[in-house]
């Protein structure tokens, strides 16, 4: 069979890994695959970083175990097609296209360093709005986004700066480094990423579709470093075909083609995308506009309408390493369902700041509602409940920017094996849940359009033609009629439902919190408060 063969980068529940997957493009059966796990370092608080040669070195290893796989299940490896790379859109490195170094360690898009960049750029904007750029980007000013990273290494990192200036650098994101070392390195390698990954930079016109010399100026950034814009499903050089960011990736791997359609991806974070058709929908509620995907070099660009959740199964990881209370997921699962309710305890895990829909990265992490007779148990599924309610903030945002509620939520990621953290999920939001049976849809949608690729083309993306997906729907439990979860955005205050209420005033709390101690006291969105 003719088969893609895929790598990429997920963080689950525990541990960051870069995998290798090789599906059937006939009928999309995962044939193969290897993970290796690699390493991140926090040399600073707030600060994430990844050495750019172990993520190159562990693509190399995981492509070389997955292929000696195939070969023990006797598949051919000469029946490889073409390689796709999904990728997490926003970390950030700037390599040596001489030498074809690293100039410095990847910044991980949940780092918080750039916080002082973010204050000096939103203090230069008229009236120091932060949504100053939104109508050409779509996106905030962040720490989240690529932009501020690179200014951080251009304004911090002396051999960036020298080679800027010597005109030897090269800046992408982690496809753009992959694809580079890929298709030849410093031997007529080719930069370039597609527009899902561009369109996380702050640098990238969302109307135009490409690079805004307006957008660079304003950051101080030279175009000569970006790599080129290419569509999502094309043929990018001799070695790789294709080009997805992860959660992109993700909604084409969920076939949500149509406007309307939506999922969300648990994994080191929470990401609920909706498809909004050819026009970019801008957000009044808090929510980023990015580019969907483009599956062709002549195809329409898709948007779609995000909601960013920093923390998700990383507060796993968290209550893991840093508490010591379990030793890994499925602990988590069984203590939070011994007790079946936080009694009254309630987790905000903001340890990166607030993303979607506050954008606050002063914002630190709380927990509420301790007595005597709180556990670890309590803990656990407050954590859980704590997910829950940051996707139920990100779904009612959605439902008020487009006006249609939705019915259902696709869920995949690593953390959606919680089978209790799913049943929560459709209570706290009062519509199904359903899962496939395959999670790692990210991968699935990077096979999918490197398959699609012209000159490719062993993988159709026609309705008609795409495999049928099994999966398992979680029914609300509660009735909605009588349910205590009530939307943020009805005529009811919030605080009628106690759960929510909770959680919302631990959000104001901190970020009343963050702007006190930061010095430069606001009022608190008209959002974040009442209905």
């Amino acid at each position: 069979p003719a088969v893609i063969i895929i790598t990429g980068v997920s963080g689950n529940a525990i541990s960051w890994s870069r995998f290798c997957l090789v599906f059937n493009s006939k009928t999309a059966e995962l044939l193969s695959h290897h993970q290796v796990e690699i390493k991140q370092s926090f040399p600073k608080e707030g600060w994430v970083e990844e050495d750019p040669r172990e993520i190159l070195q562990s693509v190399y290893e995981c492509m070389e175990r997955t292929c000696e796989k195939l070969t023990q299940l006797n598949i051919d490896i000469s029946n490889i097609k073409a390689i796709g790379v999904t990728n997490q859109r926003e970390t950030t490195l700037v390599w040596d296209k001489e030498t074809g170094e690293p100039l410095y360690n990847a910044i991980v898009w949940l780092d918080l360093r750039t916080q002082s960049t973010v204050e000096r750029l939103i203090n230069k904007t008229p009236g120091r709005n932060k949504n100053h750029l939104k109508h050409k980007t779509g996106l905030p000013i962040s720490t989240y986004f690529s932009a501020v990273k690179l200014r951080w290494l251009m304004d911090n990192v002396d051999e960036v700066h020298e080679a800027i200036l010597s005109h030897r650098a090269m800046f992408g994101t982690i496809d753009s480094w992959l694809i580079w070392c890929l298709t030849g390195g410093k031997k007529g390698g080719v930069h370039c990423t597609d527009v899902t990954n561009a369109s996380r930079t702050m640098l990238f016109n969302i109307h135009t579709m490409d690079w805004d010399p307006e957008l660079c100026s304003y950051f101080g950034i030279p175009m000569e470093i970006l790599p080129r814009v290419r569509s999502s499903s094309e043929i990018y050089g001799l070695m790789v075909s294709f080009c997805l960011g992860d959660q992109s990736a993700a909604l084409v791997g969920q076939m949500c083609f149509q406007d309307g359609h939506a999922k969300n991806t648990y994994g080191t974070g929470c990401f609920l995308l909706r498809n909004t058709g050819s026009k970019p929908v801008m957000s009044d509620h808090g929510l980023l506009t990015t580019v969907a995907y483009k599956l062709g070099r002549d195809k329409p660009a898709c948007y779609a309408l995000e909601g960013s959740v920093a923390i998700a199964g990383a507060v796993v990881r968290w209550l893991k390493d840093n508490l010591g209370i379990i030793d890994g997921s499925e602990e988590l699962e069984k203590l939070a369902a011994s007790v079946g309710t936080s009694y009254g305890c309630y987790f905000v895990p903001a340890f990166s700041g607030l993303y979607a829909p506050y954008w606050e990265p002063s914002a630190r992490g709380i927990i509420c509602g301790l007595t005597q007779f709180t556990n670890r148990s309590h803990l656990a599924f407050a954590a859980l409940e704590a997910v829950c309610f940051q996707t139920r903030e990100i779904l009612d945002a959605m439902n008020q920017d487009s006006g249609i509620p939705l019915n259902q939520l696709q869920v995949d990621g690593g953390m959606t094996s919680n089978r209790l953290l799913m049943q929560l999920q459709a209570d706290i939001l009062c519509i199904p849940v359903v899962k496939p049976s395959m999670p790692e849809t990210t991968a699935l949608g990077a096979a999918m359009a490197a398959g699609a690729a012209e000159g490719v083309s062993v993988w159709s993306l026609s309705p008609e033609d795409l495999s049928e997906v099994t999966s398992e729907k979680f029914e609300p439990q509660i009735n909605p009629e009588g349910q205590t979860w009530l939307p943020l955005y009805s005529e009811t205050s919030i605080f009628s439902s106690v759960p929510l209420g909770f959680y919302i005033l631990g959000s104001m709390l901190m970020l009343i919190g963050a702007k006190y101690i930061s010095g430069h006291v606001h009022v608190i969105p008209h959002h974040a408060i009442v209905t």
